[in-house]
């Protein structure tokens, strides 16, 4: 037991370690708009706070409900987990093949008073139940409130990794995720609830990436999370550039039909004083990054992405008259432009940090090999 405490310290290091040294699309020299922020990730919003469980467990033939296992937990707290400040927001949906709960809440009051998790399909009611209990237990003697009774939960499928069916996550992971939540660098790919997702039959997953915009009505900063598991390889384009043509073996499944299928939940946070409107107006957006890289809003897909302000402190106030503040419509055009370009980066960053993945009854999926994806964007003139 002497050793414990630097065995903590060791695990702390190599997390600290990957979510920095990972390469990620810049680092390959793949062009974006914008500028990023320190991070390149939704925690350059302050405040923003992020966790995760992982489960990767078992290999070979598939058993319901021994595995094997590839899914996970994904938490974003817009205030940090420490707060239970409300902040103004809104959602919407490109396609509705999926769920996010607590939405009809943040339609009918404009807010957001929860955290934002994300999971597989089939554990949206767990890790539903589990926010609510996190809270009761943190807040003693409280009832029904429409922030903590009603939280923001969200999916996508990843039965083709994942023994979906054998409902591997457990409330006690979703406390850790929750727990673990912190800023500064994030991880991004085979992680959390993006584990075992797949965007444009490569390995998917988690992805990350910001903006800093400087006007003279102030310096404000957005930023995007993505759990991306969506996308036909053939449409697949980065800056640009026709990658799905260019690079169309691989397949998780050779010589099955080329379906848009799968989906993205893509969260959205900035510092800019927005009012619920205009955040409606804002998340709209997010799909014009996933249309640049090839997404459709297909049949089976569930496209779901919610927006919110950390400005305006006073969103929480209970008595008297809130006092807030509004960038002007006119203005916003800046901040239209990075949520787009953000969710773009978001989701080759996924795709750039995820590794080659094997799960169920050996099903394999491969993440887009670099050196490929590097001689495709100078073929084209993208990298010099």
């Amino acid at each position: 037991m002497k050793y414990l405490p630097t065995l903590v310290l060791l695990v702390t290091f190599l997390s600290i370690s990957y979510s920095q040294t990972k390469p990620r699309a810049r680092d390959l020299g793949i062009p974006f708009e914008g500028t990023p922020g320190k991070f390149n990730a939704i925690t350059d919003v302050q405040g923003v706070e992020v966790g995760y469980k992982t489960l990767i467990e078992g290999s070979g033939k598939l058993v319901i409900g021994k595995g094997p296992v590839r899914t996970g937990v994904t938490a974003i707290f817009p205030k940090g987990k420490g707060s239970l400040e409300r902040v103004f927001a809104a959602w919407f949906t490109l396609n509705g093949n999926g769920e996010m709960t607590g939405t009809t809440w943040v339609d009918e009051s404009g807010c957001l008073g929860s955290p934002v998790l994300i999971t597989n399909t089939h554990s949206v009611g767990i890790v539903r139940d589990a926010v609510i209990e996190w809270y009761t237990k943190k807040i003693k003697g409280s009832e029904y409130s429409g922030d903590i009774s009603l939280p923001v939960v969200a999916e996508t499928w990843d039965g083709f990794l994942n023994d979906i069916n054998g409902f591997h996550v457990k409330k006690e992971h979703v406390f850790e995720a929750m727990e673990s939540a912190t800023s500064g660098p994030v991880k991004e790919g085979n992680v959390g609830g993006g584990t075992g997702m797949i965007v444009h039959q490569f390995k998917g997953g988690t992805g990350t990436s910001s903006r800093k915009l400087y006007t003279k009505e102030g310096g404000y900063t957005l930023g995007v999370l993505v759990q991306a598991n969506y996308g036909r390889r053939g449409l697949l384009s980065i800056v640009g550039v026709p990658v799905g043509k260019e690079i169309p073996d691989l397949l998780p499944l050779p010589g099955k039909a080329d379906a848009d299928q799968g989906s993205i939940i893509v969260v959205l946070a900035t510092d800019a004083p927005l009012l619920p409107h205009q955040l409606a107006r804002l998340v709209k957006r997010v799909s014009l990054g996933i249309g640049v890289m090839g997404g459709r809003g297909g049949n089976s897909s569930g496209d779901i992405f919610i927006a919110f302000s950390t400005a305006n402190p006073e969103v929480s106030k209970e008595d008297g008259i809130a006092k807030l503040e509004m960038l002007p419509n006119e203005k916003i055009n800046p901040l239209f432009e990075s949520a787009a370009a953000a969710t773009e980066e978001a989701i080759v960053n996924a795709m750039i940090a995820a590794e080659t993945m094997e799960g169920v009854n050996g099903n394999k999926v491969y993440a887009i090999p670099q050196d490929r994806l590097i001689a495709v964007l100078k073929k084209y003139g993208r990298i010099k």
